[in-house]
Formats: structure tokens, sequence, C-alpha cells
């Protein structure tokens, strides 16, 4: 049976953890992070704590001292290594604790890690390209939660559910401006006549870490990536599409709806990137 770490302490993942007045179980009050773990240590583990250290203090938690970015990773590091994981998936789940509305016992991060192993596969580009749709019954709002991956999970939820059952791999999101945002699990890439486009930070897109470690490689091979507003249309219209994030850095999109894409320059920029940026993946 796999463990789970829960405030620090080491049990068996099905152990009861959560209360009902709890808050994130109520409300979603709190936030994630998935990383990869390989190699015996976290990949990017800097950006994906700052960003989770930047979405406690927009949610105003209060951090106690002992809660530090080393000794979550050296948890993290325990929970793999009691799990046998040595490549895997790791989630880390930050809520608030118990109360109501207004009337929140403490400010203090409750947490759960846990870990998944990850198949060698994982380390590839996709051989069969993702099959997509459109999802546009909730949207993504724009203000200054938009970029961190809070809990309040509505939108990709339920595009995901409709995914499935459309029997497709993934659906996309559109923001409250009804242009594209990202899809239930990933940033959003597509490649127009050699350029390669993404939504704009200012669109609601979460700020991948993935997606910015993307951007930044590209431009260290002097490929820029624009970062703009993106319509339907335009998505429509693009020669090839790619998903990133954390846990798989690439996978190309064979079809959006009716819409059927190649991946000419995906498979080119996976493999530069493969050769010269090996970190990107383990």
């Amino acid at each position: 049976m796999l463990s789970i770490n829960y405030n620090g302490k080491i049990i068996a993942s099905g152990t009861p953890v959560i209360e009902a007045d709890n808050r994130g179980l109520r409300y979603g009050d709190g936030l994630f992070e998935t990383m990869k773990f390989s190699n015996g240590r976290i990949l990017r583990a800097e950006e994906h704590l700052s960003r989770l250290w930047d979405g406690l203090e927009l949610l105003e938690f209060e951090l106690p001292k002992l809660f530090t970015k080393d000794s979550l990773i050296q948890q993290i590091k325990a929970l793999v290594e009691k799990n046998n994981h040595p490549f895997a998936r790791v989630r880390l789940t930050i809520v608030r604790g118990n109360g109501g509305l207004y009337d929140a016992v403490n400010h203090y991060p409750n947490y759960i890690i846990q870990s998944w192993q990850l198949p060698e596969s994982n380390l590839l580009l996709n051989e069969n390209g993702l099959q997509m749709i459109f999802y546009k019954d909730a949207v993504k709002s724009i203000d200054k939660f938009s970029n961190c991956k809070h809990n309040n999970y509505l939108p990709y939820l339920m595009g995901a559910i409709e995914a499935k059952k459309n029997k497709c791999n993934d659906a996309i999101l559109f923001n409250n401006k009804g242009s594209i945002c990202d899809s239930t699990i990933a940033n959003i890439f597509l490649i127009k006549n050699n350029k390669i486009i993404t939504p704009a930070l200012s669109e609601g897109c979460v700020a991948g870490i993935m997606r910015h470690t993307i951007i930044k490689s590209l431009d260290a091979l002097e490929m820029t990536v624009i970062e703009k507003e993106i319509t339907e249309t335009e998505l429509l219209e693009a020669d090839e599409v790619f998903l990133s994030n954390s846990i798989t850095p690439f996978k190309w999109v064979a079809s959006i709806g009716n819409k059927n894409y190649r991946h000419t320059k995906i498979n080119e920029l996976f493999q530069k990137l493969y050769q010269t940026k090996r970190d990107l993946f383990c």
C-alpha cells in the first residue's frame, strides 16, 4: 500500500485526514503543485515552490516558522523513497483547515503530499496525437488569482468530464473574454507559419512552470515564443498544436473536433530540446 504525508507525518494512503468542516472540502480553499521527481531530485523545485509561496501570500495564509521550502523538499524526498518511486509524479495539496466562510479556525496551511510512479514513456514524445474538444460551459475568469494553481477547479473538472464523455484526451478552456485560455491539465501552444504562439498570462491561464521553461529554452535557441491573445479561429487555423506541463513537457495534438494537425515542427522542437535541454524531461 502506498503512503502519503499529512502535515509532516507519513501514514497509509487510505487514512482519513480531512474533517467535514475543512475549508478545502467546503470551498476549495487552497492550492496545489504537481511536480516531477527524477534522479533523486524534484525537477525545477525552486520554481514550483516559489509559485506556491506566491499563491499562499495571495490567498493570505499564515506560515509557521517550520513550514519552509527546504522542509517540504525533504518531506517529498522521504515519501518518494518510502513509496519506492524513483521516477514519480508528486502532488502537494494545501488547504486552510476547518471553519465557516467568515470564521476560519486559523489561516495555517494543512498539507498532503502524494506520489505515483511514472512510466519511462513519459520521457518520450507521444506516439499517438491527442484528440481534443472545446469546452465552453464554464469559463476561466481573468483576475489576480487566475495564474496560480488554486483548488477552485470547476471549469477544468467539468471540461475533463466532457472530454472523457466524448472519448477525447483533453478539453480546451476559454476565458471570460471568449479567448483561448489553456487545457484542463496543461498550457497550450500553437505553431503557425513557423511562429510559436501561446496565450499570454493576462489571458488567465495558469502560470505553468514548464510553460515558462519552454519559453526560456526556445529563446536561448533563438526561437521566440509570442505570448498574446488567441482566438478559437486562430487555433483552428494553426499548423500544429502541443500541450505542456511539468509532467509531460511536450504532447502533440492530432485533432480538435474535426480539425486535424500534423506534428513535423513539434517533433523537431522536441528533438532539439531533448538534446540540448535534457533537464526539461528528467
